[in-house]
């Protein structure tokens, strides 16, 4: 296990020096953001992006995301122009000598939302999912500013958006990806790339729309459709951990076991109600997850790959991007840092 942060470039009020000073920091998680999605990500500006971190010290270790076009997930005829260009993208991240790239396969929107600011019982701030509050959203008004949203739909692009996705369904959507899965995959492994799908967050379908990657059973069936390393997970102990049902440790343990870790987002959140929920400090006895319970899995399957602290409260004053300050984030890293120092103590004393 190494330890990383996400850094979403010169505008990130977070910097790079800042990252570095915190103890054990090897990598930055960090993507092109200037590049319409579904374009080729041109190899100089990858380049660019990777001296920048390494000038400050760390390594630019995974790339996220590269986002996958809604014309894949929708199945249309369109869709291999823009698996072509993402086919190019992974070619010139592998030339740049980056080998991880984690993506998602959510309809229209990424991570999701009720509140930026939910003040918690010590003062400090987190992001919050209200089951209720989302259902009551109206996400075609246009008015809705949250996480996960992209803003730059206009009201009729998300109305064309609902219409065409009225007719996916789950199955259909399990199809779209296979052929997106299939045809980048046998790229990934040419150029030595390993791919990681971040599950989907909140774990269940929002406003009419399947969701697919949910669950240990599905990250089964997602690992089936193409055998490979380079057909990995990105296991997100806050987007799956949503889910009462999902054991994380359980999870760690069976597809570390199999090598099909590509990456790791530890997040700790603690349940409110059915289907809501609260970001934690990262602290096991924080929030609902046993996170040292998770750390311990992931040393029992000898996991070395990439660890990020993800999101985090907004303490000590701290503003900025909601779940994305440093202070917090820092504490998560240091605060699994040690747990893992002090397992491989554990088992070289044995």
């Amino acid at each position: 296990m190494y330890l990383t942060f996400r850094w979403f470039g010169d505008s990130d009020p977070v910097k790079l020096w800042q990252i570095k000073q915190i103890p054990g920091m090897k990598g930055i998680v960090s993507a092109v953001y200037d590049v319409p999605v579904g374009e080729e990500w041109p190899y100089e500006t990858i380049v660019a992006l990777k001296e920048k971190v390494e000038a400050a010290g760390l390594e630019l270790s995974v790339i996220e995301s590269v986002p996958v076009h809604e014309h894949i997930k929708l199945g249309l005829p369109s869709r291999d122009r823009y698996i072509e260009n993402y086919g190019k993208t992974i070619r010139n991240l592998a030339r740049a000598g980056i080998d991880i790239v984690c993506y998602n396969f959510m309809p229209v929107f990424d991570w999701t939302r009720s509140k930026l600011d939910y003040e918690l019982e010590d003062g400090s701030t987190a992001l919050i999912y209200e089951e209720e509050v989302v259902q009551r959203m109206n996400p075609l008004t246009g008015e809705l500013q949250l996480p996960g949203w992209d803003s730059s739909y206009r009201k009729e692009d998300l109305q064309l958006l609902f219409d065409q996705y009225a007719q996916v369904d789950e199955e259909k959507l399990w199809d779209n990806l296979a052929y997106f899965i299939r045809a980048i995959m046998p790229i990934a492994e040419e150029v030595g790339v390993k791919m990681a799908i971040h599950p989907d967050d909140p774990p269940w379908p929002i406003f009419g729309l399947p969701r697919i990657i949910t669950d240990e059973k599905a990250l089964a069936r997602f690992l089936a459709l193409y055998d490979s390393p380079s057909n990995g997970l990105c296991v997100c102990t806050g987007s799956l951990g949503a889910k009462p049902t999902n054991d994380m440790a359980a999870i760690v343990r069976r597809f570390g076991r199999e090598g099909r870790i590509n990456f790791m987002h530890c997040r700790n959140i603690r349940f409110s109600g059915e289907r809501s929920f609260e970001e934690s400090a990262h602290l096991s006895s924080a929030g609902s997850i046993d996170m040292a319970e998770v750390v311990r899995a992931l040393r029992d399957v000898d996991y070395d790959g990439p660890v990020r602290p993800d999101h985090g409260r907004m303490i000590w004053g701290e503003t900025g991007k909601p779940g994305y300050g440093l202070y917090d984030r820092a504490l998560g890293a240091v605060y699994l840092n040690g747990m893992w120092e002090a397992l491989t103590k554990e088992r070289e004393r044995r």
